[in-house]
């Protein structure tokens, strides 16, 4: 069925909302008529993420990563060519969607990155690090959980942070030595 067909009673307003957004959403794809298909999108931004926000990162990259993934966002909303139409399965519709939500992941991650200068786990910031080259931690400033809020398209998200408390577990300094 379509989606103003569904099988769920939905007299709800955030229901109607999602409806008419999703419509919007897989009319827009339908309509841009581009010259590069989802899976080049996806390859690209990919390069993008493994470049720049993997896991030895620095502050130019990730800076760079956060313009690169706008413009390519941007040529992606002008460019992208999505065959078929909404009538049936449609598995380029599908990666169309599942291309634009990675671009809103990538950022965050970049975003994320980018606030947290240390090295801690397994994100190792290059300006972070012992004179051995052992990932360098700073549980005095980044000792916390951290939530993004989303604020609207193109726009800078909101970052909340929740202090931690180690109790049974004290923080230390990891060696791989």
């Amino acid at each position: 069925p379509k989606l103003n067909e569904a099988l769920v009673e939905g007299d709800d307003p955030a229901f109607t909302e999602a409806v008419e957004s999703v419509e919007s959403r897989t009319k827009a794809f339908l309509n841009i008529g581009g010259t590069k298909s989802p899976d080049h999108f996806h390859r690209e931004l990919g390069k993008i993420v493994w470049n720049h926000i993997g896991m030895a990162r620095n502050k130019a990259g990730l800076e760079s990563a956060i313009i690169e993934i706008s413009a390519l966002r941007e040529e992606f909303w002008k460019d992208v060519r999505v065959l078929g139409s909404d009538e049936n399965l449609n598995s380029s519709l599908e990666k169309a969607g599942r291309v634009a939500d990675f671009f809103e992941l990538a950022e965050l991650m970049a975003r994320d990155a980018l606030d947290r200068e240390e090295s801690c786990g397994g994100h190792f910031r290059e300006e972070s690090q012992t004179p051995e080259g052992e990932a360098l931690r700073d549980d005095e400033n980044y000792a916390h959980s951290a939530v993004w809020e989303f604020k609207g398209e193109n726009e800078i998200p909101h970052r909340h942070k929740e202090e931690l408390s180690f109790e049974n577990v004290p923080l230390s300094q990891r060696s791989y030595k």
